[in-house]
C-alpha cells in the first residue's frame, strides 16, 4: 500500500511537470495562444454613434442589431484577431475594440460606412437595390433543407417580376456592399413579390443571411462618437507589471501554506499549479479573451482557490486534534468543510454570474475569468487535493501529526 501510494504520487507529480513544460508554448503564443484584449496589446475603442436619416425615421432595437452585424462582419473582413462588438441599445450604439489594428483610420473610414444591398444581373448590373426589399427571413424549406424568404415593397415586386422574367434560369446574385452574399438561380418568374432561396445546409446559415439582407433594405448611418488608441507598448508594459505580481503573490502564498500547514500545504501548492494549469487551457480553448480586469478576475479566484483549501485544512487540524488518525481526519475534515465550500463557491459563482449578465466590456471580462476560476477550483480543492491528500496519508499511517501543523499535546 505504502509503496503504491509513492509510485502514484511520484506519477503524478511527473504527469504534471511534463504538462507544464509542454503548456508553456502554446499559452503565450502571440498568434495561436491565449488571446489578449485591446488594454494588453493594443489597439483603437471604437464608439459608433447611430444617426436618424433626414426623414427623422426612429432607429429601433432591430436596427441597431442588424448594424451590429454588418460590423462584426466587416471587421472579420478586416483580419482582426478576438475583436470585441457589442451594442449599447439605449445609447443607440455600437462599441468596437480592435486589438492590434496599426491603421485605426482606414478601420473606422470600413466601420462606419453606411451598408448597401443590391441585387445583379450576371453581367454585374445593378437591378434592385435594398430599399426595393421589405423583409428577409430564414427558415425551413417546403421540401428540406432551409430557405430565405424575400418579401419586396410594391415598387420593388414590379421590379422583381420584371427581373425574374428576363432572367429566367440565369443566377441573380444577392450583394451587400462588393460582398457577394448569395447567388441563386431564378427558376420561375415571380410576380407576387415573395420569393425563396433555397439551398441553405442550416438554419443558421439562413437566418445569417437573411440578417444580412434586412440590414441593406434598412441601412443606419454611423458617426465617430469616440475614439481611443491604445500603445501596444502600453500593453505590454501592463501585463509585465500584471505577470509580476502575480508571481509575487504566488511565490508569499506558497510560503504561507507551508509555514502554516506543512505536509498539506505542499499539496496545496501543487494542486494550486493543477488548478492554474487547468484555467489557462480553458481560457486557450474557449478563447477567453483576457485583459486586465480579466487577470484580476483571475488573480482573485487563484486566492479563493487558497482560502478553500485553508478552510478545509483547518477542519482537518480540528479532527486531528480530537485524537482522530490522519486518514480519519482528512476524511472527516473535507465532509465538515464539503458545504462551508460549496456555499462559498455558489455565492461568489452568482454574483459573477450577474456581473456578466449587467455588465459590458471589461466587467464581463472580470466576471468570467472568476466565474471560470471558481468552478475549476471547486474540482481541484473537493476531488484533486483530497485525492493526493489521501495518498500522501496513505505513505504512512503513523506519520507524525507535526507534519500536518498538529502536536497531539496541543
Amino acid at each position: 500500500m505504502r509503496r503504491g501510494n509513492i509510485i502514484k504520487l511520484v506519477a503524478l507529480v511527473l504527469l504534471v511537470a511534463v504538462a507544464v513544460a509542454l503548456s508553456v508554448k502554446p499559452l503565450v503564443d502571440p498568434v495561436k495562444g491565449i488571446p489578449l484584449g485591446l488594454d494588453l496589446r493594443g489597439g483603437v475603442h471604437l464608439v459608433l454613434q447611430a444617426e436618424q436619416d433626414k426623414s427623422g425615421t426612429p432607429i429601433t432595437r432591430d436596427d441597431i442589431d442588424r448594424a451590429k452585424v454588418i460590423i462584426e462582419n466587416r471587421v472579420n473582413d478586416l483580419g482582426v484577431s478576438e475583436p470585441t462588438v457589442q451594442a449599447d441599445y439605449d445609447k443607440k450604439r455600437i462599441i468596437v475594440d480592435l486589438a492590434g489594428v496599426t491603421d485605426p483610420d482606414k478601420a473606422v473610414e470600413i466601420l462606419k460606412t453606411t451598408a448597401k444591398l443590391t441585387f445583379r444581373d450576371p453581367q454585374g448590373n445593378v437591378v434592385l437595390e435594398g430599399n426595393d426589399l421589405k423583409d428577409a427571413k430564414g427558415g425551413q424549406g417546403q421540401t428540406q433543407g432551409y430557405v430565405i424568404n424575400l418579401t419586396f415593397s410594391a415598387d420593388g415586386a414590379k421590379k422583381f417580376a420584371d427581373v425574374t422574367t428576363k432572367l429566367l434560369d440565369q443566377r441573380l446574385g444577392v450583394y451587400l456592399d462588393e460582398e457577394l452574399l448569395t447567388n441563386p438561380t431564378v427558376n420561375t418568374p415571380i410576380l407576387n413579390g415573395q420569393a425563396e432561396i433555397t439551398g441553405y445546409a442550416t438554419l443558421e446559415e439562413a437566418a445569417n443571411d437573411a440578417v444580412l439582407m434586412r440590414s441593406g433594405s434598412l441601412p443606419v448611418s454611423m458617426s465617430i462618437a469616440e475614439k481611443r488608441q491604445v500603445g501596444a507598448s502600453l500593453g505590454v508594459d501592463s501585463l509585465n507589471k500584471s505577470i509580476q505580481a502575480g508571481i509575487y503573490g504566488l511565490i508569499f502564498i506558497f510560503l504561507f501554506m507551508l509555514v502554516f500547514y506543512r505536509l498539506p500545504g505542499v499539496v496545496a501548492n501543487f494542486s494550486l499549479v493543477v488548478y492554474a494549469l487547468l484555467v489557462l487551457w480553458i481560457f486557450w480553448m474557449f478563447r477567453v479573451v483576457l485583459t486586465l480586469p480579466g487577470i484580476a478576475g483571475f488573480i482573485l479566484s487563484v486566492g479563493m482557490a487558497v482560502d478553500f483549501n485553508i478552510i478545509i485544512y483547518e477542519r482537518v487540524k480540528e479532527e486531528i486534534r480530537l485524537g482522530k488518525s490522519l486518514r480519519a481526519g482528512v476524511e472527516s475534515g473535507f465532509s465538515r468543510a464539503f458545504i462551508t465550500v460549496i456555499d462559498a463557491h455558489v455565492t461568489t459563482l452568482i454574483a459573477a454570474i450577474t456581473l456578466y449578465a449587467l455588465g459590458t466590456g471589461s466587467i464581463q471580462g472580470f466576471a468570467l475569468t472568476l466565474g471560470i476560476g471558481i468552478i475549476v477550483s471547486l474540482f481541484t480543492a473537493i476531488t484533486f487535493t483530497r485525492l493526493v491528500l489521501r495518498w500522501t496519508v496513505g505513505i504512512s499511517p503513523k506519520m507524525n501529526t507535526t507534519w500536518f501543523g498538529v502536536r497531539r499535546d496541543a
